[in-house]
This record gives structure tokens, sequence and C-alpha cells, in this order.
């Protein structure tokens, strides 16, 4: 008698099914997130082991986003308090700067620009559904409630870390993500957890104050044009693959993005943070390019739970001469396969 291996068992008529310990597994822990009032996730549980969601052969065409204007987010304006703004007609992002924070780390004074800002981008895709995705920067003593929050409300936390080394006082910051067909409710999930933190009001958008960098030779090291955000010079990367998360396509600017933020100290130096997208085969090399350059690390995560293909992101920080670090990370950057970001 031919004894079948697992992974036969899993294979009928052509179509590849879910493992036995991973039916067991959901089985056990539906009731669990049902409890726990987290509609969206329970259903895409439920989806992705009855094989409507499958990763590879099988699956549905993947549901695309669509143009919007910033008329179609009024009333996710009206519900998140502060208005946002629009990028390439399809994500309608809105910030939350941290300025009531001041947190030092290794003696430098982190700007909310560079490190402290929280935001949340909404995308309409072509089935009518709304995906919400984000980032948001709370400090040790609100991460636990804001937590209870995003769950009561059925808005998924798909990591929580840290974009700093040593820093004082402590902060965290958590991915979030849903989706549904009333981006308004969405957005009144996601006040309600800001509700439950020091994130102060939106503030009217001043005009940014001269760069004490070297901005021209950091674009011309970096291969792409920055620009000056409130006084942080930022430069964007965009992975050049379709992205997708649970069958919806990402659009660039969303959770797939290479970021630096360089904060002048005076003297063309500059504060470095922000982190690297990659997929695996191409996290040890960036790693080994920034150890090089004296470039540390400070985190290696997930941003998301399910996309494909998988991403890791590194978080980094160092502190030198703007045009050095813009070299280095020029070499990171070209172990990935990225381009400059459009929006």
């Amino acid at each position: 008698m031919i004894r079948r291996s697992h992974q036969d068992e899993n294979r009928q008529d052509g179509i590849s099914y879910p493992p036995r310990r991973q039916l067991l597994a959901a089985a056990a822990f539906a009731p669990v997130v049902a409890v726990a009032g987290t509609d969206p996730a329970l259903a895409w549980a439920r989806e992705k082991v009855s094989g409507r969601y499958r990763s590879g052969g099988g699956a549905a065409e993947p549901v695309r986003p669509v143009t919007t204007t910033l008329e179609d987010w009024k009333a996710v304006e009206k519900a998140m308090g502060r208005p946002g703004n629009l990028l390439n007609k399809v994500m309608y992002r809105t910030r939350f700067p941290r300025n009531d924070l001041h947190v030092v780390s290794q003696g430098i004074d982190v700007t909310p620009g560079l490190a402290l800002a929280s935001h949340i981008g909404f995308i309409r895709y072509a089935d009518g559904s709304t995906i919400a995705m984000g980032d948001m920067t709370l400090t040790e003593d609100e991460l636990q409630r804001t937590s209870d929050v995003l769950i009561e409300h059925g808005i998924a936390q798909t990591a929580i870390h840290k974009h700093l080394l040593a820093h004082d006082p402590d902060v965290w910051w958590t991915h979030v993500h849903t989706h549904g067909h009333d981006p308004a409710a969405m957005a009144r999930g996601f006040r309600a957890a800001f509700d439950t933190t020091a994130t102060p009001p939106a503030t009217p958008v001043e005009k940014p104050p001269p760069l004490d960098l070297d901005v021209e030779a950091m674009d011309a090291a970096l291969g792409a044009k920055g620009l000056n955000d409130g006084g942080i010079y930022k430069s964007v990367f965009a992975r050049r693959e379709t992205i997708i998360e649970r069958n919806m396509v990402l659009p660039p600017g969303l959770g797939s993005t290479s970021a630096f933020n360089f904060q002048p100290l005076g003297g063309g130096k500059a504060a470095l943070n922000g982190d690297f997208v990659m997929i695996a085969s191409e996290v040890q090399a960036v790693h080994k390019i920034l150890r090089g350059g004296g470039i540390c690390l400070v985190e290696l995560h997930n941003h998301g739970l399910s996309e494909e293909p998988r991403l890791f992101f590194t978080h980094f920080w160092s502190v030198g001469d703007g045009v050095e670090l813009a070299r280095t990370l020029r070499l990171a950057v070209d172990a990935t396969n990225v381009e400059p970001s459009k929006d």
C-alpha cells in the first residue's frame, strides 16, 4: 500500500487545499475572533480556509483601485476630524503628527517629521469596498488601551515595533489594517483609537524652513529627487512588483515603500531614520550594505500579514554627513527592486 503524504492529501483535482492542521487551527480560532468582534478578519480567515482566497493557481483576478476626488472622501474627513490629501487620485491620506512628544534618541531631539508622524491611507476599489492602512505612533502608556479600541472596531494590528533605538520617552509604532464598504465607519474607528492618545489637533500647514543640507548632491547620490517636508528631507522608493493584499492590488504608495528621512543638524550633517522594503532574498544584502556604511539596524519586521510577494522592512538610524549617508543608501537601493516613487 502506498502511503500518501500530507502534501498529496491536500491536492485533489489539481486544486491546492489548506493543510489539515490549518483547517483545525482556523476552526478553533474562529469562535475567539467572533467574540472579539473583528468581523473583517474572521471573514477573510474563513475565505482563506475554504479556498476562496489562494496564493497562486486558481486565485480570482485581483481587484484594482479606482481613482477618486477629494469630494469622495468628505465623510472620512469629517469622521477623522481633520483634512487629508489625495495622492495620485487614488490614496486619501490623513496625517497625525505627534507634536506633543519630545523624544530624544542618542542625544538627538527627534522631530515629528523624522519619526513621530502617524498616518492612515484609504483606497477605494472597483468592487465598491475600501481598504484603510497606516501606522500609529503611540507612547508606551497609550499602546494597550489604543490596541483595545482598535480591536473593538474590527481594525487589525499587523505590526507592533520600534522605529528608533534607545529613546526617551518610550514610543511604539503599530501598523493597522481594515477592509469594508463603509469608509466613514472605518474612519470613526480610527478616530476613536486616536482619541485614546494625546495626539494634538491638526495645525495649519506652514512653509517649510530651508534645509541645511546639500540636497543636490544627496539627490545625485540617491538617483532620485527628494522633497522638503516640513523641514525634513525625504526620499521615497516604491517596489516595482504589483503587491497583492487579500486579492486586492495595493497602489505603490501604500505599505510597500522604502522611505528615507533626513533631519538637518547643521553643517550638512543629518539624523537619518526610515525603513527599507525588501523581499526575503534581498534582506541580508541590504543589512550588509547598511552596516558597512555605519548605519545602525533598528528592527526587521513585516507591515502586513498576507501580502504577496511577502515584504520585509528594516528600520535604521544614523547620524552623519547627509551626502555620505545618501551614498550608502544608494548602494542598498540598488540591491532591491525599487524605483523612485511618483507620489
